[in-house]
C-alpha cells in the first residue's frame, strides 16, 4: 500500500510567509547521510514520511537545519494537541530530569499518583481506575485482556469474542492488528483468533448501509451469539475519515452491550484529549463506555498510554499481575500533567470546536472543485481527511494522496504519508493551539498541491 517518498534533491520553489518558509533544494542535500544512514539502518516500513530530517519543533512548527520551516499539520501523528515543546512542557520534564528520579518501575511515586488523580477527574465519573502503560498498542492490547477476563468470569470459557470493525485500526501489535479491521494488517497471520472478528463500520461511504443490522449479522455469520462475546473494541472515529458512526447507531450499540453483559471499548488513542472540539471523542455521542484506550495527545510529547475503566474492570488481576515496566515513568507524567493542564487552561479543546467549521467549509470547497477525484471528506474538531479516489470511480487513489502530501512537503505544509485502508486518505491534524489564520493558509496550499497533482495525473494519462 506504502510506498516512499523520493530523497533525491532537487530545487523547489521559494516559500516566504508568515507560516512557511523554504529556501533550500528539499530534502537538502546535507541532509541526505542521515536519510541514507536510517535506510541503510532500519527496515524499509520506517521510510514511508517525506524526507524531512526534524532538527527541532515548536508550537505548530516544524524546522530543519537549513533555515527552512514548516507549518505542521501532523502533530506527529496527533500527539502534539498542547503544540510542539511548549515552555510549559519542556520546564516540567527538565524540573522532573533535574530532580534525579527518572524511572522506578512500579514503585509508587508522587508523579504518577498526581497524574492519574488529574486524569480521572476529566474522566466520566463511572470510570475510576487508570492504568499507565506506554504506547496506544498496549493500552488496546490491555483492554483486551481485561475484556475477556471480564468474560470468562461472567460466563465461563465461551464469551471470549472480540468484536472489532472494518477498515478499524487499534496498533501494529498482534492482538491489537486483529482487532483492527485493515486487511493488510492480517494476511501474515497463520493462525488468526477466530474469536476476533470485524463488523462493518458505518461510515456512510464506503459502507452505505448504516443500520445497527449490520452489526447483528457480522456476529451471527461469524457463528457467535452475545453471550459468546466479552467486548467490543471500537475507534471514538475512524482514523482512515476520520469517521464518526451515526450518533443512534453507538447509542444502540452501547445498549446492546449493556443487555448482554459485553464492554464496551472505546478507542481514543487518536480521538482524546480535544482533538474532536471535546476533550473525549466519545462525548458526541452522548454514551459512557466501559473502558478508554488513551494515549498520543496524553502528553504531547513522550511515550504514555492509559486504560480508564470501572473498578470491577480494572481490579480483576491480582497484585503484580497487570503491570507494565515504565508504567507512569515520572518524567513522562510531568509532561502529560503539564499538557492536560495547558489543554485545560487555554481551553485548546475549544479551539479545536471553534475552526471545525473552517476545516471541514475549505475540504468541502476542495472535494466540490475536485468531485471526481475525492470521494469523501469529513472533518471534526481540528482532525480532518480528504479520501482520493479514481476519476468517476468508487476505488481508491493512493498514488494521488501521495503525490498530494509530497507538494505540500515542497510548499511548506507537513503532513504525514496518506492513511486509510488503502492509504487513500490525506489526513489534517495541527496542535490544537493552531490560530484561524494559519490554518486557512494551510488550506489554501492544500488546494495548490491537489490541483497540481491532479492535473500531472491527467497529463501523464493523455501521454499514455
Amino acid at each position: 500500500m506504502g510506498k516512499e517518498f523520493d530523497i533525491v534533491s532537487r530545487p523547489v520553489p521559494r516559500v516566504e510567509t508568515t507560516y512557511r518558509r523554504i529556501v533550500t533544494p528539499l530534502p537538502h542535500p546535507e541532509s541526505l547521510p542521515t536519510l541514507e544512514k536510517l535506510r541503510a539502518n532500519e527496515p524499509q516500513s520506517m521510510r514511508g514520511q517525506p524526507p524531512l530530517v526534524w532538527d527541532r519543533a515548536e508550537d505548530i512548527f516544524v524546522y530543519d537545519k537549513y533555515g527552512n520551516r514548516w507549518l505542521d499539520w501532523s502533530s506527529g501523528v496527533l500527539v502534539a494537541n498542547a503544540g510542539h515543546g511548549p515552555i510549559e512542557l519542556r520546564q516540567a520534564i527538565i524540573d522532573q530530569v533535574q530532580s534525579g528520579l527518572l524511572h522506578n518501575y512500579c514503585f509508587p511515586s508522587e508523579e504518577r499518583a498526581e497524574l492519574t488523580s488529574a486524569l480521572l477527574e476529566v474522566a466520566p465519573p463511572e470510570l475510576n481506575k487508570i492504568f499507565l502503560l506506554t504506547t496506544g498498542s498496549e493500552a488496546t492490547e490491555c483492554a483486551i485482556k481485561l475484556a475477556r477476563a471480564w468474560g470468562l468470569r461472567k460466563a465461563g470459557r465461551e464469551k471470549i469474542g472480540i468484536v472489532g470493525f472494518e477498515r478499524g485500526f487499534h496498533g501494529r501489535t498482534l492482538g491489537s492488528q486483529q482487532a483492527g479491521g485493515m486487511a493488510g494488517q492480517k494476511e501474515w497471520i497463520v493462525n488468526l483468533d477466530r474469536a476476533i472478528i470485524n463488523a462493518p463500520f458505518p461510515d456512510g461511504y464506503w459502507q452505505t448501509d448504516i443500520g445497527f443490522d449490520t452489526f447483528l449479522a457480522a456476529i451471527n455469520q461469524a457463528g457467535l451469539k452475545p453471550g459468546n462475546i466479552a467486548g467490543i473494541i471500537i475507534e471514538t472515529y475512524q482514523g482512515v475519515g476520520p469517521d464518526f458512526a451515526p450518533v443512534d447507531y453507538i447509542r444502540t450499540l452501547a445498549n446492546w452491550c449493556r443487555e448482554n453483559q459485553v464492554l464496551l471499548i472505546f478507542d481514543e488513542v487518536q480521538a482524546g484529549f480535544g482533538r474532536t472540539g471535546k476533550f473525549w471523542g466519545f462525548e458526541h455521542y452522548g454514551v459512557v463506555p466501559d473502558l478508554i484506550c488513551c494515549g498520543k495527545g496524553i502528553s504531547s510529547s513522550l511515550p504514555l498510554s492509559a486504560v480508564i475503566g470501572r473498578t470491577e474492570i480494572m481490579d480483576q488481576f491480582g497484585p503484580g499481575s497487570m503491570t507494565s515496566t515504565h508504567t507512569g515513568n515520572p518524567v513522562c507524567c510531568a509532561a502529560a500533567l503539564a499538557s492536560l493542564r495547558k489543554i485545560l487552561n487555554q481551553n485548546l479543546t475549544g479551539n479545536a470546536a471553534r475552526l471545525e467549521p473552517v476545516l471541514l467549509e475549505g475540504l468541502q470547497a476542495l472535494q466540490n472543485r475536485h468531485p471526481e477525484a475525492i470521494g469523501h471528506v469529513a472533518a471534526r474538531g481540528l482532525v480532518g481527511g480528504v479520501q482520493f479516489v479514481k476519476p468517476g470511480r468508487k476505488e481508491p487513489d493512493h498514488d494521488t494522496a501521495h503525490s498530494v502530501i509530497e507538494r505540500c512537503f515542497h510548499k511548506g505544509l507537513l503532513m504525514f504519508s496518506p492513511v486509510g485502508a488503502w492509504g487513500q486518505t490525506v489526513k489534517i491534524s495541527p496542535p490544537l493551539t493552531i490560530p484561524r489564520e494559519a490554518l486557512e493558509e494551510g488550506l489554501s496550499v492544500l488546494v495548490e498541491a491537489t490541483d497540481e497533482a491532479i492535473a500531472a495525473q491527467s497529463t501523464t494519462k493523455v501521454q499514455l
